[in-house]
């Protein structure tokens, strides 16, 4: 099974928010792992590119370019909504984690009661606090200040993307293309947090995101009426 990477730093604090508090202090916690680490889950991290991959099949579109290969690009991707086997995605999206030698570093002072798993939480993130403004006074609205805790900017993150068969040129030229638009991730992402930059890299962690972007960019160029 073929497997390249994504990865991306956080360029602003960013919240991969639960939804729900885990103490007193925090009413909107990230998720986090036995360790204490942040991760983004994979499903998430798949939806955000697909959502930008419909983004870029919608300006070719309007753009009225000619037939390209993207759009069974994107659906060898991403796959069909009621699919059946046959037109599945290819690519299986894994959760977006801290580097592996980080993760084992703090793995084993974990182990040996060195760093407790709430220091290394401490240690990546800090906590905002955020309240509802009255359209009407532009005070305060009661009982709405809120406590969130956020990942520091900075902070880098790796997923691997898994596909159960050779990539076309093309494919990978699309997926550079989605990983480019990628901008924003997490909670409040389309209310303009969590910026990141995002690059992908192939199987011996090279950085690739150019070579195909160009090759999207050469194909986009062939079709412009």
């Amino acid at each position: 099974m073929l497997k390249i990477w994504l990865k991306f730093w956080l360029l602003s604090d960013t919240l991969f928010g639960r939804g729900e508090g885990s103490t007193e202090k925090v009413d909107n916690e990230i998720y986090h792992d036995e360790w204490g680490l942040p991760y983004l889950g994979g499903r998430s991290l798949k939806g955000i590119l697909q959502e930008e991959c419909a983004n870029i099949l919608f300006a070719l579109k309007i753009q009225k370019t000619k037939d390209t290969s993207f759009p069974k690009a994107a659906q060898r991707l991403f796959g069909v909504p009621g699919s059946t086997i046959r037109d599945q995605s290819i690519m299986h999206v894994g959760d977006a984690r801290l580097p592996l030698n980080l993760r084992k570093a703090v793995e084993v002072s974990v182990k040996r009661h060195e760093i407790t798993r709430q220091q290394v939480l401490e240690s990546l993130t800090t906590v905002r606090w955020q309240t509802a403004i009255s359209a009407e006074t532009a005070a305060a609205q009661d009982e709405t200040l809120r406590a969130m805790r956020v990942i520091l900017r900075n902070t880098v993150f790796e997923a691997p993307l898994s596909f159960s068969t050779k990539l076309a040129e093309m494919e990978l030229a699309l997926l550079a293309a989605c990983v480019m638009a990628f901008r924003r991730v997490g909670s409040g992402r389309n209310r303009g947090r969590g910026e990141v930059c995002a690059r992908l890299l192939d199987e011996n962690l090279h950085d690739v995101t150019s070579k195909y972007y160009f090759l999207f960019k050469q194909e986009v160029l062939k079709c412009v009426p």
